[in-house]
């Protein structure tokens, strides 16, 4: 059952590591992007996503061989930004402030570079007021219950991602080899096998990915 907690009054202090035992809780008022990302800023130890509503997640470290996928995944969307200078490329470190309120934290994000030079200077050094167009998600194997974080995380590809205007979205399962494919038309396509190559469409051209 989910606690929640009600973390000091504004300036927010800290966390203790005692307070972060639940996955989830909620602050007395729902903060503002500039305040919540203040908050991110005092609790470095820390990564957190927040919900539309306000609810803040602490989002679990990942383990070695998630950290080797993540990385070899940004390693090949950012060789292939390197040579068109499409974009830019972000890791998992990266939130993005949403149009409907929250604030996510994708495993790999890229953004075109028309939409990342529109932001100003401000905008691009805290959480960028913006939808990445093409994100991957990467399904932990290091999860109690890899079923229910399938479940989880195919709903947050459609009601995060493609909702926030995200034009393509990769969610893949390394366990069972499987690619979920979603595109901003709502449609959905599962790819089996870790030996087909994967396409950017027209959203990031002529990148391909076997996996």
């Amino acid at each position: 059952m989910e606690t929640l907690l009600t973390p000091p009054p504004k300036p927010v202090q800290a966390l203790d590591v005692d307070d972060i035992a639940p996955v989830s809780f909620r602050v007395r008022q729902i903060m503002t992007s500039e305040e919540f990302y203040t908050f991110c800023q005092d609790n470095p130890t820390y990564k957190f996503e927040r919900d539309p509503d306000g609810r803040i997640f602490v989002m679990p470290n990942t383990g070695g061989k998630t950290g080797i996928r993540n990385s070899k995944l940004n390693l090949r969307v950012g060789i292939w930004n390197e040579q068109t200078n499409a974009g830019e490329v972000f890791d998992s470190s990266t939130a993005f402030d949403l149009p409907d309120g929250s604030t996510r934290s994708p495993d790999v994000a890229w953004v075109s570079r028309e939409r990342w030079d529109a932001l100003t200077e401000q905008q691009q050094e805290k959480f960028p007021p913006v939808c990445p167009d093409f994100v991957i998600e990467l399904l932990r194997a290091d999860v109690r219950s890899p079923s229910d974080s399938l479940s989880v995380t195919k709903k947050k590809m459609t009601d995060v991602w493609i909702k926030n205007g995200c034009r393509l979205a990769w969610l893949i399962d390394p366990k069972s080899q499987t690619t979920h494919i979603f595109r901003a038309n709502g449609e959905i396509q599962i790819i089996e096998g870790f030996d087909k190559s994967l396409s950017g469409e027209t959203v990031l051209p002529g990148f391909t990915l076997t996996l």
